[in-house]
């Protein structure tokens, strides 16, 4: 078994409020959910505004795949979020038993 995970740092400029973060970050998560097969939840900075850090996972049998994945989710968060700019990621392979 092969886990993926990602840990994405974004930032808002136009955002203004908590709310409107709400709304950008939960547009975010609904989208990624939809198109790709992962986890991803908001994991910290849950009080700043202007910034959301996003965790996603994935797992699979093959860690090629796993790579691949994430960095196609990355990609589309990069790509097709206007209001969101992607500032840092990381990414990481586990292999367990």
């Amino acid at each position: 078994m092969v886990i993926g995970a990602c840990r994405l740092t974004l930032r808002l400029p136009e955002n203004q409020s908590l709310k409107g973060k709400r709304h950008v970050v939960k547009s975010i998560i609904a989208r990624v959910k939809n198109k790709f097969n992962v986890s991803i939840a908001e994991i910290d900075d849950q009080d700043r505004w202007q910034i959301a850090q996003l965790g996603i996972t994935c797992v699979s049998n093959n860690g090629q795949h796993v790579d691949e994945v994430l960095a196609k989710v990355v990609g589309f968060i990069e790509t097709s979020h206007a209001d969101a700019e992607l500032v840092d990621y990381e990414i990481e392979i586990l292999h367990a038993l």
